[in-house]
């Protein structure tokens, strides 16, 4: 058997999965989205994510990855087509309520906060009182491996460590749904590694599903239960394929022949969508 087996259909949630996990957290029925400038971002896009996967949305610059993930966090407008949320309570503003948390490309902190500051501000958003929220707070610093620096501040912290406090902040309001887009591009090899493994961990063990955007066919292979090649100009789903592995991700995985058959096949995949250009 291969490394994972590539489909263009939505890969079904095992039979065994919890009752929760079986359910689509949220689907994209042909969504086409226009700026103001006249430029079609995405064309038709149909997607359905369920509860517990990981999935990338894999594609060149200027695809419309992070375009999705916007309008999935309610972030944009859909031009045509809609957004539906069958597992949510959904709020007055059509958006999940209190499921969604966005990891951004940059960590976005409060330099005058500190870590627990930075931390606490969504729940502070919601009107909770700092104390009731100490908790909260140290478990999700605890859970990224932060919580020795609850009181230094941003400029103290190394580049990935401001990932974390960001990621932490994402994790704070238990969220079903973490969007993030492209949260290590900016950082070194070694720290973006680390940070991929922490992720993976993070995923096993809360069971929150996780939608990644990336440009790296090594980081989606390493990542995904479920990888969403996109076509660019207009942007739309060109494959859609479960990753299925038969190790543990980890540092051994890296160098195993497996991921490199996996890292090849989504390289494929990947050039196919871009026409035959070069893929990186």
């Amino acid at each position: 058997m291969t490394a994972f087996d590539a489909t263009t259909a939505t890969p079904p949630v095992p039979a065994s999965a919890p009752r929760e996990q079986r359910r689509p957290l949220v689907v994209m029925n042909a969504v086409s989205k226009t700026f103001s400038s006249g430029t079609l971002a995405l064309s038709d896009m149909s997607l359905t994510v369920n509860g517990g996967e990981f999935v990338s949305l894999l594609g060149p610059s200027g695809c419309g990855k992070s375009t999705a993930l916007r309008i999935i966090a309610g972030l944009g407008d859909v031009t045509k087509g809609t957004i539906d949320w069958p597992s949510s309570r959904i709020n007055s503003r059509g958006l999940p309520e209190g499921d969604i948390s966005f990891v951004f490309q940059e960590p976005t902190l409060m330099p005058w906060q500190t870590v627990f500051g930075n931390v606490y501000l969504p729940l502070k958003l919601r009107g909770i009182s700092k104390a009731a929220a100490r908790d909260d707070i140290m478990e999700a610093l605890t859970t990224v491996g932060l919580k020795d620096f609850a009181e230094a501040y941003p400029r103290e912290l190394s580049g990935g460590m401001k990932m974390r406090v960001s990621i932490a902040r994402a994790l704070v309001t238990k969220p079903k749904l973490l969007l993030m887009d492209e949260p290590f591009a900016a950082l070194d090899e070694i720290t973006r590694q680390k940070l991929n493994d922490d992720v993976l961990r993070l995923w096993k063990e809360t069971g929150i599903t996780v939608i990644f955007v990336t440009h790296s066919v090594f980081e989606s292979a390493y990542l995904s239960s479920r990888i969403v090649v996109m076509k660019a100009r207009p942007g739309r789903v060109h494959a859609d394929f479960p990753l299925k592995t038969s190790l543990e991700r980890d540092a051994h995985y890296r160098t195993s022949e497996e991921y490199r058959q996996a890292c090849e096949t989504v390289s494929e995949t990947l050039l196919e969508a871009m026409g035959g250009e070069d893929a990186h």
